[in-house]
């Protein structure tokens, strides 16, 4: 039966086959091309048929909207006077892993931590042993507050952010006239004065006495003087052989390396509240690092010294984009871009590494910008010896391919032995290099790292469609996880979602939509008890087929078992509009 399936189509078992026409392909593109990080409903000041109002008519227009939103919310307000009894065996997440819940009476779990008094009234309660523990194991780190955000806003801030790139040029030809180093620039050479030259005859011959009033006039040791700048062989090494990478935020799941989504450094430096989520760290996540996407140094290094201030000591690494495909940030000058701009590149790295003091800054990149065209095998050699890159992750794609085909692991192979070899030759430690593409299973982990010599595989899609992936690569096995195992990791993101952003009506809201977006990958998992050929591939796709358990189907629905009930007027579509199987196994 599985010869009868079109090419590129998962081998399912007959038994479980409904049709073998496959389901469509989701665009992956898509989602990775959406850049909004939140909800963001603005006022739109066209009018319905999309023509442009004057200044008038969009006054009025807003007018009406606002006595609007006024009506619907005294409206809100009368119907939230009924309010419902309150039930005490509710559990709230928050409570249960922290000891308090910080949103108080507006829990939508309230019951969860609540009590009734001697006088019928209702009051909070806490358990401080689970306060004092969850302190250390469940508070978020780098946590930017609304003062910090509001300073980086100004334009006084600004300006001097804007200063730094100039300041680090100033030291570096500061640091060369202190080492008397030729300016190769100038064409000149600055003469040393040795330090142990003998006195003249002419001159006087000092006393003690004289040599103590001398020392104590010329004692600069409480003086305010710029730090030495460190050098590259002083920043941390990354030792990162053998580990698993994870480029979405997406912790607790066995993965050893985790790195923030891609911020964009002008976002950082207007002090955007969702751009600075983005380096939020849990307890839990063992290496975490932020991923800066940037057009030129002046943008990019202030944005580094901008992050080490404020989350000194929380950072293991600073991540350079030099691969993100998508159209916005390409034109822009950065992400892929930068692939065709090594001279601008390495500006960007050096002027990096010196703002981030001892935290060492990597570099993603894919295999070129145009497809038939690969470039990395020239570039990736000169991160690490000429700009001090600490670890490179080459994805198996051009820029043009998207996430078409398959990624050219032959490829990464070559790029691996370029820049080994450039290592041996000029005798330098070896920097950490993984490969990136098309892993789904523990079988292709380990081929790819032996047959491609990487030191680490990153995952991305195959973690948001199996995020039990890292167990199975750990283990070196295929897991046939089954619906109920699968249902408890769908409650442990709910719970995951609700203790980040909180248990208010805004919270719950917010944690349905993700997890929502998180069922729009996991659907796309084919049970492997149900396939003919071990291990499944993450392009196939799945023919519509009947599981092993009946399941709820729709996404919202399984949301409202953890959750509650959505509102009425709440709807989810999907990044990549895709669609839900009729079945899942």
């Amino acid at each position: 039966m599985a010869a009868a399936l079109p090419p590129g189509t998962a081998p399912v078992k007959p038994e479980f086959l409904i049709s073998i026409a496959p389901q469509a392909a989701p665009d992956d593109d898509a989602a990775e091309g959406s850049t909004a990080h939140a909800a963001d409903a603005r006022d739109n000041d066209d009018a319905e048929g999309g023509r442009r109002l004057s200044g008038a008519q969009r006054k009025n227009y807003r007018g009406k909207k606002k006595r609007t939103s006024v009506a619907q919310t005294k409206g809100a307000a009368s119907r939230r006077r009924a309010v419902p009894t309150i039930r005490f065996s509710t559990t709230c997440p928050v409570y249960e892993r922290t000891g308090e819940c910080k949103h108080g009476y507006k829990c939508r779990f309230l019951g969860g931590h609540v009590r009734k008094s001697d006088d019928s009234t209702l009051e909070l309660i806490a358990d401080q042993d689970k306060v004092a523990h969850g302190a250390v194991s469940e508070t978020e780190l780098n946590f930017i507050d609304p003062n910090t955000l509001k300073l980086l806003r100004t334009k006084s801030t600004l300006a001097h952010l804007r200063c730094i790139s100039k300041e680090l040029q100033d030291a570096i030809e500061d640091e060369k006239a202190e080492n008397h180093v030729e300016d190769p620039t100038s064409g000149t050479q600055v003469v040393p004065q040795p330090e142990d030259a003998l006195p003249s005859d002419n001159q006087p011959t000092l006393g003690p006495e004289d040599i103590q009033k001398d020392t104590a006039a010329e004692d600069h040791s409480q003086f305010d003087t710029p730090d030495v700048p460190m050098r590259p062989a002083e920043k941390k090494r990354l030792h990162w052989n053998g580990m698993t990478s994870l480029p979405p935020p997406l912790c607790r799941l066995r993965a050893d390396i985790t790195c923030g989504e891609m911020g964009l450094a002008a976002s950082f430096l207007q002090g955007s509240k969702e751009e600075w989520s983005l380096v939020r760290r849990h307890p839990s996540e063992r290496t975490f690092g932020v991923q800066l996407a940037g057009n030129k140094p002046a943008l990019l290094v202030p944005t580094a010294e901008t992050i080490a201030r404020e989350c000194a000591g929380t950072l293991d690494f600073v991540d350079v984009n030099c691969g993100c495909p998508i159209d916005l940030v390409y034109k822009a000058g950065s992400g892929s871009a930068l692939l065709d701009a090594a001279g601008k590149l390495g500006k960007i790295i050096v002027g990096m590494n010196r703002a981030l003091g001892d935290v060492p800054v990597t570099v993603k990149l894919r295999t070129g910008v145009k497809d038939g065209r690969n470039t990395a095998h020239r570039l990736m050699p000169r991160l690490g010896p000429e700009w001090d890159a600490a670890a490179l992750t080459l994805h198996g794609r051009t820029r043009q391919q998207r996430y078409t085909k398959l990624a050219d692991w032959d490829y990464i192979k070559q790029c691996v032995d370029a820049v080994r070899a450039r290592e041996a030759e000029e005798d330098l430690s070896p920097v950490p290099i993984f490969g990136g593409g098309d892993c789904f299973s523990a079988q292709d982990y380990w081929e790819k790292m032996e047959s491609s010599g990487v030191d680490g595989v990153m995952v991305g899609r195959g973690a948001l469609i199996k995020p039990w992936i890292f167990t199975e690569i750990k283990e070196r096995r295929e897991w046939d996880i089954s619906a109920r195992e699968r249902l408890e990791l769908v409650r442990k993101y709910a719970e995951y979602g609700l203790s980040h952003f909180g248990t208010d009506t805004a919270g719950v809201n917010t944690t349905r939509r993700y997890l929502c977006e998180a069922l729009s990958f996991q659907y796309r998992y084919v049970p492997i008890g149900l396939l003919e050929v071990l291990p499944g591939r993450l392009n196939d796709r799945a023919p519509a087929f009947r599981g092993r358990n009946e399941l709820v189907q729709d996404w919202v629905k399984i949301s409202e078992m953890f959750l509650g009930p959505a509102p009425e007027t709440w709807t989810f579509t999907p990044k990549h509009k895709s669609n839900s199987y009729e079945s899942q196994g």
